[in-house]
């Protein structure tokens, strides 16, 4: 199946990016990596070259199997459906539903909304409340609805899509300063994942185009 080995663009700090390199590392698919930097040169991914491979002018974007595919779910699931050890959706209707359920969660109602590009469009003196007020709203359902869902990780006791979502934008709300007080269940999944290699080896601060000060 395979055409040579695999290439992600991605961005260090992209979480969405991040998503991909988790379940990456989890099947232990090697691949190469050609960065892309959202903000050096205007936004790489504004370059026409880039605009090629992905008309949204997004990372990931990752290039497998003769095709490209844009969208960190989507890759998720494919590689899931033509790599499936370890399985990162459950067999259970039920709970895979529930995977399904938290990941768009965080991908379509979260993460979006204090992404950089939209960033841009609010007054700089605002950024930093409205990212936090995204976060926050998200939060605040994501809580609740992990309460009814979690086990050791999002959902159950097995690692799942669900987690690979949720490390980067727990990621990206301590960037963006929010207090975690109020999230508990948020708060202990992530330190449980942590420690695991996978997302270890796939951290920003570990990525090639990490720059030397935020390197650990």
């Amino acid at each position: 199946m395979q055409a040579g080995k695999p290439i992600l663009y991605s961005y260090f700090r992209s979480s969405c990016s991040w998503r991909v390199r988790i379940a990456l590392a989890l099947k232990g698919i090697d691949y190469e990596t050609v960065p892309i930097n959202l903000i050096k040169d205007g936004g790489q991914q504004f370059s026409k070259d880039f605009q090629a491979l992905n008309p949204m002018k997004q990372v990931p974007a990752l290039k497998i199997d003769g095709i490209t595919i844009h969208q960190s779910l989507a890759i998720i699931e494919y590689l899931e459906e033509t790599r499936p050890t370890p399985r990162l959706l459950p067999q259970d209707p039920k709970k895979r539903a529930s995977v399904r359920m938290i990941s768009d969660l965080i991908a379509g109602g979260i993460q979006p909304l204090q992404n950089l590009s939209v960033l841009k469009q609010v007054r700089e003196e605002m950024q930093l409340t409205w990212a936090q007020n995204a976060i926050t709203s998200g939060f605040n359902a994501l809580e609740q609805i992990l309460q009814s869902t979690a086990g050791i990780y999002c959902v159950g006791d097995e690692v799942t899509m669900a987690d690979l979502c949720l490390v980067p934008q727990v990621a990206n709300a301590e960037r963006f300063k929010v207090d975690l007080t109020p999230y508990p269940t948020i708060s202990s999944i992530n330190k449980r994942l942590l420690v695991l290699e996978a997302f270890q080896v796939s951290h920003p601060c570990r990525q090639p185009d990490t720059p030397t000060e935020l390197r650990a």
